[in-house]
């Protein structure tokens, strides 16, 4: 009964909005994007490819797509929380570039769920960093962000030390290239990176180049395994899709 007459309160003194549609929150109390949003989520059906995560059109005898059959990653093993598109597109964006940040704990807690494999027995995640311009005009890394609402340790041991342009404004085949040699170590990382397991987090996975960029950077310094989690994967061609109803983890405030 409390629940209801303080979330009828704030509907009523704040009128608060989903931050993804703009539509009116029905359970203010329970986040920043209402359930139409949340159970809108383009989902990654299986078959998924074994090392990237890619969708698979079938069941194949070796699981794993063409471009990693051709040219293994760095990383052991992605997942994203679904795909690059519809409300899960809205969410990043909204995260990423209107500075939305309490959308965060949902998609963490979506990636939570998604990726419990990637995440099982790993000593830390690792955020994918911003340049240090960049994050200054955005005022916060959303990698970051991600990374914090995951429970496990956040190891902030890499930097992007070329500026670059944005991955998303380069064709597939120039992004491994400004990505390659652009990350590198902090000035002293710790020891513990030698023999650890970690987890890369970033918002979105296209042709996984920055993944794998940052990932040699951290076989170099010795870790023994490297995966990687992000909040979406965009895929290029799949077939229509149902949608699934998301893990509705919420975060109080």
């Amino acid at each position: 009964m409390l629940a209801t007459a303080s979330n009828a309160l704030l509907r009523a003194l704040l009128a608060p909005a989903c931050a993804v549609c703009n539509e009116p929150l029905a359970v203010p109390l329970d986040g920043a994007i209402c359930l139409v949003c949340q159970r809108t989520v383009p989902s990654l059906v299986p078959p998924l490819c074994r090392l990237c995560g890619d969708p698979l059109p079938a069941y194949p005898v070796n699981p794993a797509c063409a471009r990693c059959r051709e040219a293994p990653p760095a990383f052991a093993m992605a997942r994203s929380a679904g795909a690059y598109d519809g409300s899960l597109r809205e969410m990043v964006h909204a995260l990423k570039y209107q500075g939305h940040r309490m959308i965060a704990p949902w998609l963490s807690a979506q990636m939570q769920h998604v990726g419990a494999d990637v995440l099982a027995d790993a000593d830390a995640v690792v955020p994918v960093p911003l340049h240090r311009w960049r994050h200054w005009q955005r005022g916060f890394n959303q990698a970051d962000d991600l990374a914090i609402g995951l429970g496990r340790p956040v190891w902030r041991v890499l930097r992007r030390r070329r500026r670059g342009p944005p991955q998303a404004s380069l064709a597939a085949a120039e992004r491994h290239a400004n990505a390659l040699g652009a990350y590198s170590l902090m000035w002293r990382p710790p020891r513990r990176l030698r023999g650890a397991v970690v987890v890369l987090i970033d918002d979105v996975m296209t042709t996984g180049a920055t993944l794998n960029a940052c990932a040699l950077v951290l076989q170099e310094a010795g870790v023994a395994s490297v995966r990687a989690l992000t909040a979406a994967r965009a895929v290029a061609a799949r077939p229509p899709q149902p949608l699934r109803r998301p893990h509705l983890s919420t975060v109080r405030r």
